[in-house]
């Protein structure tokens, strides 16, 4: 009877001790099947272009000065007039030409000298030009000179008077690009699975960056580069 009971015993003890032995090697399995599944590899791809600009913004600045305010006006009025016969001798029609009212200073009550200053009144005014003509401006403003021979007083670049050039055909690129950049870092992380003895596996996570626009440098405004980068994080399967 104890022998029996014995017996029992030990048949139990065993399939108990083989239990945890299938246990601990599943567990041991899952372990190193889900570290393996967690291995993956986190890439950026890049893509660019250079596009020209689409749009021009060319603020023209004049300045006149005069002791008579109806004078000045009407100096101010005659010289608008020749720049905008000036714009249209150049291919730009009315629809691209807008004119600013004058800002005029008086010099007697901005300057505590009056007796210093030869001339009272002091006028600026500006004739902007807003078309997608980019390079009629450019060939436009290297011609500028003309109006100087005429007596207008133009002035500089300034933070208020700077030629603008303006891409506005970014969604027409944006397919393309993102596509490009999505290829770009799938090519990297082939490289980087390869040289680790691995292999590529599916998009683990994916995010796009903005696009950015940027003049190419400062000596070609019209001229703008367009980049993306994207980041993409895939698994790496052995």
């Amino acid at each position: 009877m104890e022998n029996r009971i014995a017996s029992a015993a030990f048949i139990k003890g065993m399939f108990v001790c083989a239990g945890l032995c299938v246990l601990g090697y599943c567990l041991y399995a899952g372990i190193v099947y889900f570290k393996t599944i967690d291995r993956s590899v986190s890439v950026k791809g890049l893509s660019e272009r250079e596009i020209p600009a689409d749009v021009a913004i060319w603020p023209i600045k004049f300045s006149e000065a005069g002791n008579d305010l109806n004078e000045l006006y009407a100096a101010i009025e005659a010289k608008s007039l020749a720049i905008i016969d000036f714009l249209k001798q150049k291919g730009f029609v009315d629809e691209e030409i807008t004119r600013s009212a004058p800002s005029i200073t008086d010099r007697q009550v901005e300057y505590s000298d009056a007796q210093a200053q030869r001339l009272r009144y002091t006028g600026t005014a500006t004739i902007t030009v807003y078309t997608k003509k980019v390079d009629a401006v450019r060939t436009a403003a290297q011609g500028m000179v003309e109006l100087g021979r005429q007596g207008i007083v133009l002035a500089g670049e300034d933070y208020d008077s700077k030629t603008e050039f303006i891409f506005n055909r970014l969604n027409e690129l944006k397919p393309a690009m993102i596509e490009e950049a999505t290829r770009s870092a799938r090519e990297v992380a082939t490289k980087f699975a390869k040289d680790s003895d691995s292999r590529l596996g599916k998009i683990k996570s994916a995010a796009q960056g903005q696009f950015s626009i940027e003049d190419r440098d400062s000596t070609t405004p019209f001229i703008k580069k367009i980049r993306v980068v994207s980041t993409v994080e895939y698994y790496l399967v052995d």
